[in-house]
């Protein structure tokens, strides 16, 4: 029986798309090994978003190369679709397949290992309008799943290589999406996390179908208790958006909403198309509508031109707006984009400083967002067994909580009482197992649980 290792870099949609692929090479009859190991097949999916991700992704081709000279190495992704000749040229790189057509892969695997000879399977994603299918029943090692509702973006940052590599907006079908979570909550899933490239853009290209009206029909799916939406725009949290999160059941009171800058000047110079002041507005509704809601963000330091002023603008304002957890990133230049041109580019020393001290301000604020919950009981889904033994998960608000369990609970809700908040992982006490029945429970799912209202805070 033939055997395929994955290595996966970047976000939660090549997680997806490498399960994806995964279930393709299942169905053909293939084993999966651990890419530590002597496999027949790697497949590694690359990440372009910065020159790291490049980086990466080949160390890691040539880490396969040489784990087995004799392997179907294949390599897919971004880096794959921008990059294929450069990859091509690897000596034992046999197949490189860029972000479309996947579908595909193992056939394609097939031809080069018969015809003995490198295959480039690239097209241009700029023609692509049809979202591409490819369908995971569950997730190996996962105890929450990710669905991806869309692929693309339309709104070409300045600095952001993606909409090149993966193309515009192509949104789900809702009614597959619909059908994919049912599948997930039959495998036993208790979260799903809304994935795509712009997750908040979803419906974008339907006729007038949004992610609010696609939240409402998740709501329906019997036994799924958690929604999570990976990212949306400020500016997408309309009216409507506003009134789906007020109320619904089963959305976790936290939104990614990335900023990006605190500056106008560098927002404007980004292409970002919103102002702080416009930002700042938007949290203050939500946070009047959701009171418990945490508001997580990513923000981009180093970006030509920002000054000590500008720099100063962001710390201030992500100081002020009190996000519960904040993803910091040096600005990184990329072939292809318009800020690569820009000629007042940051030195790496000024960027290493600038992330250094954001960072320092993000575990300040992460942990006096925690410490508001402190003495409560929370709902956790554990999802790892941490070096010490203790059980380790987030709770629907994003604060992650490690707590002594019994493993049989990865995967399941429980509740954990907030002993102390800390910066990356706070602690907690096991309370009780509040993982409730569904109305059509499968053999997947574990039912005779405690129903959440007889849990005592």
């Amino acid at each position: 029986m033939s055997t395929v290792a994955f290595h996966t870099l970047g976000c939660k949609v090549n997680s997806y798309d490498t399960e994806a692929i995964w279930q393709l090479f299942k169905r053909r009859g293939y084993t999966q090994v651990d890419f530590h190991d002597i496999a027949d097949v790697y497949v590694i999916n690359t990440c372009t978003v910065t020159d790291t991700g490049d980086k990466k992704s080949r160390q890691m081709i040539r880490r396969a190369i040489r784990r087995n000279e004799h392997a179907t190495v294949v390599v897919t992704g971004c880096y794959a679709q921008m990059a294929p000749d450069e990859i091509l040229a690897i000596p034992g790189v046999d197949l490189v397949i860029g972000t479309q057509h996947r579908e595909q892969i193992v056939d394609l695997v097939e031809k080069v290992q018969e015809e003995k000879k490198p295959l480039k399977f690239v097209s241009s994603v700029r023609s692509q309008r049809e979202f591409e299918e490819l369908d995971v029943p569950e997730f190996q090692g996962h105890t929450r799943a990710f669905l991806k509702i869309q692929e693309g973006c339309n709104n070409f940052c300045t600095f952001c290589i993606i909409p090149y590599s993966r193309g515009f907006i192509r949104s789900r079908k809702p009614e597959n999406v619909i059908k994919q979570a049912e599948k997930l909550v039959a495998a036993g899933y208790r979260e799903i996390v809304l994935s795509g490239i712009h997750t908040g853009g979803y419906g974008d290209d339907l006729d007038g179908y949004t992610l609010a009206d696609l939240l409402v029909d998740l709501e329906k799916v019997e036994g799924l208790r958690r929604i999570r939406i990976s990212s949306i725009e400020a500016s997408e949290i309309d009216g409507k958006m506003l009134e789906v999160l007020t109320r619904s059941e089963k959305v976790c009171r936290h939104l990614h909403i990335p900023l990006q800058s605190g500056s106008n000047y560098v927002l404007d110079r980004m292409n970002r198309k919103y102002t702080v002041e416009e930002f700042a507005a938007k949290l203050v509704e939500l946070r009047k509508a959701l009171p418990d809601l945490a508001i997580t963000s990513d923000v981009i330091v180093g970006f030509p031109g920002e000054t000590d002023d500008h720099f100063a603008e962001t710390y201030n304002f992500v100081k002020d707006q009190r996000f519960a957890d904040l993803h910091v990133f040096p600005y990184s230049k990329r072939k292809g984009t318009p800020a690569a041109k820009y000629k007042d580019q940051v030195p790496e020393a000024v960027k290493e400083a600038r992330v250094a001290k954001l960072i320092e301000l993000a575990n300040r604020l992460q942990v006096e967002y925690s410490a508001r919950y402190v003495g409560q009981v929370l709902e956790v889904i554990p999802e790892e067994i941490n070096a010490e033994g203790m059980l380790e998960g987030y709770s629907d608000n994003y604060i992650k909580i490690a707590f002594r369990g019994h493993p049989d609970m990865l995967g399941q809700i429980v509740s954990v009482r907030l002993d102390e908040a800390k910066a990356d992982v706070s602690q907690g006490t096991f309370v009780e197992q509040v993982t409730f029945q569904p109305a059509a429970a499968t053999e997947s799912v574990p039912t005779g649980l405690i129903p959440l209202d007889m849990v005592q805070a």
